[in-house]
């Protein structure tokens, strides 16, 4: 009798049709795609990077840092070596272990005055714009609208919650207003709903246009007027070239703004620390009242339960050396960022004549300039680049979707030396006349 023999147990197979939408959006790819481009070609100079300057970095930091931290907790805190231990390796509270102390930074560096409760310590800016999103998405009549062109990862964050981006011209003070009210009317009529407009007030990436004051008082106005929150991220303020402007969570005195704040430029990157301050008062079922923070709290305990807390210890670390103040630690930071910015300008002014159909904007601080140039900036003119002429930059096509983004791409100078820079341009330059 011959034995039954079993079929091949078939592989497991997932098709990307059948996964979460998002997945097949282009703005996932980004990311990728620009690391991946740099990765390719090691010895190409980077101006895509909007990385912290590595010179800056110094191994003994986290070690001198947790140190400060432990010292602040059992002096400061009159924690008992139990508990000190406990607060380092322990799971800790969701909301975080260092919220009073970046309530007390706002405070010393921005002026901005909120209760420690409404502020959530998360895994990088990046969860804090996870965290509001998936919170303000209550249905599909909700888009959330976001100044153009809009940093990738707020975009990225957006699609991973089913919430549509609507972009809003920038125009050349950071904010088109009368465009704004006019998305807002538009949108409400069809039946969406407006949750709340993203902005980056301060050398936005990519664009690195800010506002000035005037523009911050009447945009608040208008989001009152038009019963809009709005999502301020502000990771460059501080790399300013003189003015240091009060930022719109400083001027809000309606509670109508929530603010991401990141330690990645300002502390370590690595450490992967951000914040989001939440004081929107939440009515509950019940009629009693709470924190915006709060309900961010609960997603967060189902998403990452909470921030390392050995992470917040080296930014707790970092803020109690310097009195509370990113001002006073990120002197010797703000410093090189400025030199390589005016570096950067005044080399593209040595390098491209007036007539040579190049154009650039002027940012007083921050990491980014934006380039026009006579020709298509895309992913494959960026790989030819790459390969040819040994230099990286990033298409603007990644941020927004309009006509003139094809021939626009955005050069940073905050990971490179004035040498690297000059060595860049160069090769810049040549890819340029190349492609005349």
């Amino acid at each position: 009798m011959s034995e039954t023999v079993a079929a091949p147990a078939r592989s497991a197979l997932l098709r990307v049709g059948e996964l979460h939408p998002a997945l097949a959006e282009p703005v996932l790819e980004s990311m990728n795609f620009l690391n991946e481009v740099s990765h390719r070609y090691p010895d190409a100079i980077s101006l895509a990077a909007g990385r912290p300057h590595e010179d800056l970095f110094d191994a003994r930091t986290p070690e001198r840092y947790l140190a400060a931290y432990r010292h602040h907790l059992a002096a400061d805190r009159g924690f008992t070596p139990e508990q000190v231990r406990r607060t380092l390796f322990q799971y800790g509270r969701t909301k975080g272990v260092i919220h009073d102390l970046i309530a007390r930074m706002l405070h010393v560096d921005e002026r901005i005055d909120v209760d420690p409760e409404s502020v959530v310590v998360t895994v990088g800016c990046q969860e804090a714009m996870v965290l509001t999103l998936r919170a303000l998405r209550a249905d599909a009549r909700d888009v959330l609208l976001a100044v153009a062109p809009t940093y990738v990862g707020l975009t990225g964050a957006a699609a991973l919650v089913d919430l549509p981006v609507v972009p809003v011209p920038g125009g050349t003070g950071g904010v088109d207003l009368d465009a704004l009210a006019r998305l807002v009317t538009r949108l409400r009529a069809e039946g969406r709903r407006p949750r709340a407009c993203y902005v980056m007030p301060d050398f936005a990436n990519p664009s690195g246009l800010s506002m000035d004051l005037t523009t911050r008082h009447t945009l608040l106005d208008a989001a009152a007027t038009l019963d809009l929150m709005l999502l301020e991220d502000n990771p460059y303020g501080l790399f300013h070239g003189g003015e240091h402007l009060p930022t719109l969570k400083a001027l809000d005195t309606g509670h109508r703004v929530v603010y991401f704040g990141s330690f990645a430029k300002t502390c370590l990157p690595g450490a992967r620390v951000g914040y989001v301050v939440a004081d929107t008062p939440v009515e509950g079922i019940d009629g009693s009242l709470g924190l915006f923070a709060d309900e961010l709290a609960k997603i967060k305990g189902m998403l990452t339960v909470n921030t390392s807390p050995v992470a917040q210890a080296v930014v707790g670390g970092h803020l109690v050396t310097h009195g509370c103040s990113l001002v006073t630690a990120n002197a010797a930071e703000r410093a090189v960022y400025q030199r390589n910015l005016h570096h950067l300008l005044d080399g593209l002014s040595a390098r491209f004549a007036a007539d040579s159909g190049v154009r650039w904007n002027t940012p007083s601080g921050g990491y980014f300039v934006v380039v026009d140039v006579p020709f298509t900036a895309d992913d494959a003119a960026l790989e030819y680049s790459a390969q040819e002429h040994g230099v990286l930059w990033v298409p603007m096509r990644h941020f927004y979707d309009h006509p003139d983004a094809d021939r626009r791409l955005r050069l940073s100078c905050s990971a490179v030396s004035p040498a690297e820079i000059d060595q860049a341009l160069d090769r810049l330059a040549a890819f340029v006349a190349s492609r005349r």
